[in-house]
């Protein structure tokens, strides 16, 4: 019988699937955003001649952070909830933090290094984030969490 005090995660083939493509995407996804950042001080003044002017815009580097942040907290707290293992969401805290520190205060020219450097490490913590938390899950998987009896 399963206490009321510990959630129950459905054991849906289809919602496991779904975990697996998301923490795969957010991994894809972050280490995109950082490669993307860490290139684009180098590539700025090609991007309007290829059409990809709007790679450089801050305003789509947020929203990219946002739905990175979002889709990261959602997939991570699912994992957590599955394998009991905090490590990954306190990396994925942390590059969060990393990520929206440089992209929000230190988003102005006066230090393009500092929020390249800041936005590619919180990239690359994320990414590490979403790698950790599927070989969590994979190992873990639905049987037996750490410090729990089934």
């Amino acid at each position: 019988m399963a206490s009321s005090s510990s959630p129950q995660l459905s054991n849906n083939p289809a919602h496991d699937a779904l975990a697996h493509v998301a923490d795969r995407v957010g991994a894809a996804a972050s280490f995109l955003c950082a490669v993307h950042c860490a290139a684009l001080p180098f590539v700025l003044t090609v991007l309007p001649a290829l059409g990809l002017g709007f790679l450089g815009d801050h305003r789509f580097e947020r929203i990219f952070i946002a739905c990175a942040s979002a889709l990261a907290l959602g997939s991570l707290i699912r994992g957590y909830r599955r394998h009991r293992v905090a490590s990954a969401l306190w990396i994925a805290a942390v590059g969060i933090t990393l990520l929206w520190t440089g992209a929000w205060l230190f988003d102005s020219g006066e230090s393009p290094l500092l929020h390249a450097g800041l936005v590619t490490l919180g990239g690359c913590c994320v990414a590490l984030a979403h790698i950790l938390n599927l070989r969590l899950t994979h190992l873990f998987g639905t049987c037996c969490p750490p410090n729990q009896a089934n």
